[in-house]
């Protein structure tokens, strides 16, 4: 069986020796290693891939007597994990997901998707994905965060993965899912947070756009960046045209930054991502 191990701790002398040793010990084969000391913290973190049989309670218990106190040391199987899709109404990053998903290259089982609009009901069910629409007019703010609550709980997932879904998630939301909501942002953050970023970056005259994938936490689009991408543009591009030739990038951000969550390569650490 092949499992990763996630360690972050502050940094010791020997560190690696000591999990290398425990995992040699019970006769597990590293396969990948990966390390990263953040030397302005003096934190270092790892991620190791082995295969063999343990229980993971064992060399958990094993590992943590061993390092340092404050360490966090998690062991993930290499199985699919659950996500469900928000939208509104925008359908490219929405549509996707739902193709990588169908043709396998998605890494997970898509358990729903929830928007507050019902104008993207179709496309879901033509892939087979339960639909559900919790609006806006009818339900007020406190009523609308309930029922979104209810219907995620109703499946086990791993990450909410916001596909364009325009709606400001409050901190009584986001502190039940904390760095497992992922969002795509349609600018290079950290400028142009909030609205219309491309009328902004229109307005500033920028040469180029780009679009960012981020952990959703209560500060307005300044959540741990996961990854970025840009593409060139120049002076003749009206916002609108900005808002169009965006959406390629914007879609393939959002898919690259939820692979590197699915594949657990992803530390989060004082606002920020180490990415092995």
């Amino acid at each position: 069986m092949k499992k990763t191990l996630l360690i972050s701790s502050p940094d010791t002398q020997g560190l690696v020796a000591k999990v290398a040793s425990i995992l040699y010990s019970h006769h597990l084969n590293i396969e990948k290693n990966d390390e990263h000391v953040d030397l302005e913290h003096n934190h270092f973190f790892m991620r190791t891939k082995f295969s063999g049989e343990i229980e993971d309670s064992l060399l958990l218990n094993e590992l943590k007597a061993s390092l340092h106190p404050q360490a966090q040391i998690s062991l993930k199987n290499e199985e699919k994990k659950s996500i469900i899709i928000l939208c509104t109404k925008e359908n490219h990053c929405l549509g996707d997901l739902l193709l990588r998903h169908q043709s396998g290259e998605l890494n997970a089982e898509i358990k729903a998707v929830i928007s507050n609009y019902e104008d993207l009901r179709d496309l879901s069910e033509k892939f087979e994905i339960p639909y559900f629409c919790v609006d806006t007019l009818t339900n007020s703010r406190e009523e609308h965060e309930q029922k979104m609550l209810e219907i995620i709980q109703r499946f086990e997932v791993d990450y909410l993965v916001l596909a364009k879904y325009m709606r400001i998630l409050p901190p009584s939301f986001v502190s039940h899912f904390q760095n497992q909501i992922i969002n795509i942002h349609h600018s290079f953050l950290p400028a142009f947070i909030g609205a219309n970023p491309y009328k902004q970056a229109y307005d500033r005259g920028v040469k180029m756009i780009g679009a960012t994938s981020h952990f959703v936490n209560n500060d307005l689009d300044e959540g741990p960046i996961i990854t970025q991408d840009i593409i060139h543009i120049n002076h003749t591009y009206s916002w609108q045209e900005m808002q169009k030739a965006g959406r390629d990038v914007e879609k393939i951000v959002l898919a690259r930054g939820l692979k590197l969550a699915l594949e657990d390569r992803i530390f989060v650490f004082a606002n920020k991502t180490i990415i092995f």
